[in-house]
């Protein structure tokens, strides 16, 4: 079975009861923990369930604590409100009884503009004048603009960062094409928080600084065919405390806003006598 497959594999929820699934987890790269952006998009598939007529508009996540790769997810979906056109519900992931993340989510209908409007977008390099990174997995492609290397604590930068975004294959759009993409906000906002700070790069996350997500909103605009390159956006407008703070916008190659985020996230030291030893990582 290729990543590809899996990464979508994992997206198709086992329906064992009323407002019941079960998840599985994809283990490309995560080294033992749960990528939040599988929970996202495995949120936003449970929750279109009950308005399938419908498609996510927003969904807000708050990550209370990390999840093993190694045991399946308990998700449960309910129901809050339905109407003509919006519906919401929320979305609780378990592992053995355990609390992991709840959603709130909000679907809507399509309906005519009354107004409309975006914002521009960057002013950068395309997909294909952008170097390539090292392979992901045929699943996804990223390409960081300016060839930023989020991993060199040394390498310091502006609080911003863009990255051109794809996952390659068929069944790509509609609630697939939103889940996938909400699986690639996840991994940036962090990275680009450290990127004013030298002597701190996304290589030390779990080793030997704590890092997490501790919330994450996603608001789509337009529909979503994620097999086409999107610029992914982000800026970090503020660090301290131990938290950071993130946001960013979606936009098409020919230069469409379709999407939104903001991220919440602990970028902080390891407790005292709880840090990894030995160049090992921390579990969660």
């Amino acid at each position: 079975m290729t990543e590809e497959k899996s990464l979508r594999g994992v997206l198709e929820l086992e329906q064992v009861g009323e407002g019941r699934f079960i998840g599985q987890n994809f283990v490309a790269g995560m080294g033992g923990v749960v990528f939040g952006g599988q929970l996202l998009a495995q949120s936003i598939i449970a929750a279109s369930t009950v308005a399938p007529e419908k498609y996510v508009k927003t969904i807000q996540n708050v990550f209370a604590r990390g999840g093993d790769i190694s045991k399946p997810l308990e998700i449960e979906v309910e129901m809050m409100a339905a109407g003509r056109a919006m519906a919401s519900a929320t979305v609780t992931v378990r592992q053995e009884g355990r609390l992991c993340t709840r959603a709130l989510v909000s679907l809507t209908a399509d309906e005519p503009d009354l107004i409309r409007h975006q914002m521009p977008m960057p002013d950068v390099t395309s997909p294909m004048e952008t170097p390539e990174r090292e392979a992901e997995g045929d699943f996804w492609q990223i390409r960081i603009v300016d060839g930023v290397d989020l991993s060199d604590p040394a390498a310091v930068g502006p609080a911003e960062l863009n990255v051109w975004s794809r996952f390659p294959g068929e069944n790509s759009e509609g609630l697939m094409g939103q889940a996938l993409l909400a699986y690639a906000t996840d991994g940036f906002l962090i990275a680009t928080a450290m990127r004013p700070h030298e002597g701190i790069g996304q290589a030390m996350a779990h080793v030997s600084i704590s890092t997490s997500v501790l919330g994450h909103t996603l608001t789509f605009h337009e529909p979503i065919d994620a097999s086409a390159w999107h610029l992914l956006a982000h800026e970090s407008p503020y660090a301290g405390r131990g938290r950071t703070y993130g946001r960013a916008n979606v936009f098409t190659e020919d230069g469409r806003l379709v999407a939104s985020y903001v991220q919440d996230n602990m970028v902080r030291d390891f407790p005292k006598d709880r840090a990894p030893s030995g160049g090992e990582r921390s579990k969660f």
